[in-house]
């Protein structure tokens, strides 16, 4: 799969192609079923397909301070559209300049110009251009003057999770930051991943039995609520990755009077590893409980076995199933 930052990497030359266009922060259930419809009408075509991303994220541009928090960085979208057969992603620098374009000229300066697009695919409340004037329809009476079509993805409901409302971003956003990481895999169509590098911490984690990486997010990560998750830990860029079964811990550490929020990951029954520097992911499976302060350290110790065994019998559980995250 090709990968293009800002349209000067567009290819001299470049044909025809179906198009897809949205931040598709999290590439979740409701994406895949917009951009697995974007690659089938390519194939059919006999076109590549592209999908067309933004980065920052339009809203920190257009109200600063307002990013929201991501469900997966550029980097790993990229891979998650890759499996679904996208041909290229074009990943377009979001400036001041670039959120005044009109509807009409987004078109003529991406689509046309660049992109020379024979099909766009939607989700049916795509808005684009300055202050988010077009829509699907705006896009299609274009279309008629510029010679492409416009296909239309109505977006499935999203189960128990959230209520029968469609996916979206904004619901799984909200799942994540009430620790219901079950739920969030029900939208996103896999666990949800936090990654990072590993720095050195209070290392108390070793002191007590238990050595946990030290993940320094991405920033505006979508940290999941304060508390202990089952789940896996992945160190990355690795020849042959290991998804380890981990417990993790999200919080500040109130047993030691913490106040800075980290993200610790054990991994289970593994002593051996030595992590620092490295870039890793923590995909999470399940919450087992809340942050919680305990009367004393070997009450707190006692609570780590049995969240450990909880945590290894849930990933066996689930590994058996095939459900492990996939790398």
């Amino acid at each position: 799969m090709q990968r293009w930052r800002g349209l000067e990497d567009i290819p001299e030359g470049w044909g025809r192609s179906v198009v897809t266009i949205g931040s598709y922060d999290g590439v979740h259930r409701g994406h895949q079923l917009i951009i697995g419809s974007a690659v089938e009408r390519a194939r059919a075509l006999g076109v590549p397909s592209v999908v067309v991303t933004f980065d920052p994220h339009p809203s920190e541009v257009v109200r600063p301070g307002s990013h929201p928090p991501l469900l997966a960085p550029h980097h790993r979208r990229a891979d998650l559209m890759a499996e679904l057969g996208v041909d290229a992603v074009l990943v377009l620098p979001f400036t001041r300049e670039f959120s005044q374009l009109s509807p009409a000229d987004f078109v003529v300066k991406v689509l046309v110009d660049k992109l020379h697009a024979r099909t766009v695919v939607e989700g049916p409340n795509f808005r684009f251009g300055h202050k988010a004037a077009g829509n699907v329809e705006t896009l299609a009476d274009l279309g008629a003057t510029y010679d492409y079509d416009v296909d239309v993805v109505d977006l499935f409901a999203s189960g128990d999770a959230g209520g029968g409302a469609p996916f979206s971003s904004t619901l799984t956003r909200r799942l994540v930051t009430e620790g219901d990481v079950t739920g969030a895999a029900e939208v996103l169509g896999r666990p949800h991943r936090v990654e990072g590098v590993v720095v050195r911490g209070a290392q108390r984690g070793r002191e007590l039995g238990f050595p946990t990486a030290n993940v320094e997010t991405l920033p505006h990560t979508a940290v999941p609520a304060d508390g202990v998750y089952a789940g896996w830990l992945t160190v990355l860029g690795e020849g042959d990755p290991e998804a380890m079964p981990a417990a993790v811990s999200v919080g500040t550490n109130p047993q030691f009077d913490g106040t800075e929020r980290t993200v610790e990951a054990y991994a289970i029954d593994r002593v051996d590893l030595e992590l620092y520097g490295l870039h890793v992911a923590v995909d999470l499976l399940a919450r087992i409980r809340g942050q919680e302060k305990f009367e004393t350290l070997d009450a707190l110790t006692d609570r780590m076995r049995e969240d450990v065994d909880r945590c290894r019998t849930l990933v066996a559980e689930a590994d058996a199933a095939g459900a492990t995250p996939r790398v």
